[in-house]
């Protein structure tokens, strides 16, 4: 076999690479520059490298803070903030822990592309060469660091990144003389990197996008050893020169675009999540940006409409009473939420008919046997007239929707309800046998504890409106109606109260929230609006597990 087809061989074989192809860009140029040319050309087709680094800490940042630069907002956007969301410097050194982590792991995992071309040595021709295999090996961060920079961009400074890359370089060549050599030789290239990224927060489509192009690598030590170090010096020299210019042209390339790359795809993770958690079927929160966001050098905030979504219903918020200094910076991280979400969420489900509920059997037997005296067993007889619990229906819903105020001692509900008690006896018709509406008004304190939310009622106060039982027309017995409204205070409330909070909490654990430990949680109402706040920690790697998985 001549010599070119043997070369066209080799040749062809890498060609079959993923930068296959490069060697006709470079055909019969020995330039300096050609060779640079065919570096970039070769980094154009190389397939992306599933590096998470520091795009990891963004998208971690971007769950908790959703921020914008470039959108329009109105005349006044405070007024129309409905939630705010603050994340203090202590959780950003949390996340920049986990950082380190989800580096090491995103490296070892990396696909780094293959490479192949042509190079030209004096007296020995044409060497046609391909990289193939690379991996990266023992790699190791000394340090990350992480700054807020005031009204600029977040500073992620990752020292001292020590990597050993290990793969495959193939070559053949044919000297003055017609001399034919083809080789296969290991080479382990040893490196220190630092990485700097400053990641500018913008907004594209009322939703967030990170801009990481700010970033930097800096190398202090690439050291390429070959196989033994047995081969010539001259091949040593040259694939030393080559090899440590592709290395670090992929690296500030590919490394930098996948930060940005992964950054924004966790910002849309986030959002997505963000936008699902407070989405239930028709009713949603619109949760796009109410206005520019605040980097300080202790925390991140950022202003969200949170105006109810449902069919036709329309809602407007312009009066918020938000400002900065109604949040400090000891959690980590701070919700704040306006009174008005509160009642338009609750107007949402009215006009969703939620409002209802229907009581029977062993809890209909709760609610009317709460003692055990003289009226309470004359009331059972006369509305229930002998027919059990479980042939009974007790129907209780809101006849308009709830009135929501938050105040210091608690959050205050409002709403007048109705009660329809209809028994079904064996072998008749249903029958009602009692019908009133009432106005309730109950304060509330909720707290957060054990991954349940707890809804504890204070006081209520009940006030009838409409009475109307089979067994009494004239609606003249006193100690009856006395009776109910206690066993509506004491277990009529809490009843309803208990069913709800399975729910709440049912939202609050899933649809990824579990990622999260949360830590010390307070739920703390003043007039107009509430604040939770909380710590967090990601347990066992949980975040690096899910991400290994999800990305």
């Amino acid at each position: 076999m001549s010599f070119d087809n043997r070369r066209k061989q080799v040749m062809s074989c890498f060609e079959r690479a993923p930068l296959g192809g490069m060697k006709a860009a470079l055909a019969g140029r020995e330039s300096v520059t050609s060779q640079r040319a065919l570096l970039r050309l070769g980094m154009l087709w190389a397939g992306r490298m599933r590096l998470g680094s520091s795009g990891i800490f963004v998208g971690i940042l971007l769950v908790l803070v959703h921020t914008a630069a470039a959108c329009e907002f109105g005349p006044v956007p405070d007024r129309a903030t409905g939630i705010v969301c603050r994340m203090t410097k202590p959780a950003a050194l949390l996340l920049n822990q986990e950082t380190a982590q989800v580096i090491q792991a995103a490296f070892r995992n990396a696909n780094f592309p293959n490479i192949t071309g042509e190079r030209s040595v004096r007296l020995l021709g044409k060497v046609a060469y391909g990289l193939s295999n690379i991996q990266v090996n023992d790699l190791s961060i000394e340090q990350s660091e992480v700054e807020l920079k005031e009204n600029d961009a977040i500073d992620i400074a990752i020292k001292n990144v020590t990597a050993v890359f290990k793969g495959t370089l193939t070559y053949g060549y044919a000297g003055a003389w017609f001399l034919q050599l083809f080789h296969s030789v290991d080479f382990e290239i040893e490196s220190s990197i630092d990485l700097q990224i400053n990641i500018k927060l913008m907004c594209q489509e009322d939703q967030v996008a990170a801009d990481a192009s700010d970033c930097y690598l800096s190398f202090h030590k690439l050291t390429l050893h070959l196989q033994g170090d047995k081969e010539p010096g001259w091949l040593k020299q040259l694939f030393t020169d080559f090899i440590s210019f592709t290395l670090k042209f992929v690296l500030k390339r590919e490394v930098c675009n996948e930060i940005n790359y992964l950054a924004q795809v966790l910002a849309n993770y986030v959002h997505d999540l963000a936008a699902n958690f407070v989405r239930d079927e028709d009713i949603g929160l619109d949760i796009s940006l109410a206005s520019d966001p605040l980097i300080k050098a202790n925390y991140l905030e950022s202003h969200h409409k949170g105006l109810v979504m449902y069919k036709n219903y329309s809602d407007v918020f312009s009066d918020s009473v938000f400002s900065p200094s109604l949040l400090s910076e000891s959690r980590m991280l701070y919700f704040w939420l306006s009174e008005h979400i509160l009642n338009s969420l609750a107007s949402a489900a009215f006009l969703d008919e939620r409002l209802v509920m229907n009581i029977s059997g062993k809890k209909l037997q709760a609610l009317f046997e709460i003692e055990d005296t003289e009226v309470q067993q004359k009331a059972v007889q006369l509305i229930f007239q002998g027919t059990s619990y479980n042939d009974s229906v007790a129907k209780v819903w809101s006849l308009t929707h709830p009135e929501i105020s938050l105040q210091p001692e608690g959050t205050v509900v409002k709403s007048l309800v109705a009660v329809e008690i209809n028994i079904f006896p064996p072998g008749e018709e249903s029958l009602m046998v009692l019908y009133m509406e009432k106005e309730i008004t109950v304060t509330i304190q909720a707290a957060y504890a054990e991954k349940k939310l707890i809804l504890q009622p204070l006081d209520s106060r009940i006030e009838f409106k409409v009475f109307k039982w089979a067994a009494d027309p004239s609606e003249n017995d006193q100690s009856i109606r006395n009776f109910l409204q206690k066993m509506i205070s004491v277990v009529g409330i809490p009843e309803v109260i208990s069913r709800i909070e399975p729910a709440l909490t049912s939202l609050m654990n899933s649809k990824g929230l579990h990622l999260f430990e949360i830590r010390n949680p307070e739920i703390i109402t003043r007039k107009g609006y509430l604040i939770v706040q909380l710590d967090f920690s990601f347990p066992n790697h949980l975040l690096l597990d899910f991400l290994q998985k999800g990305f």
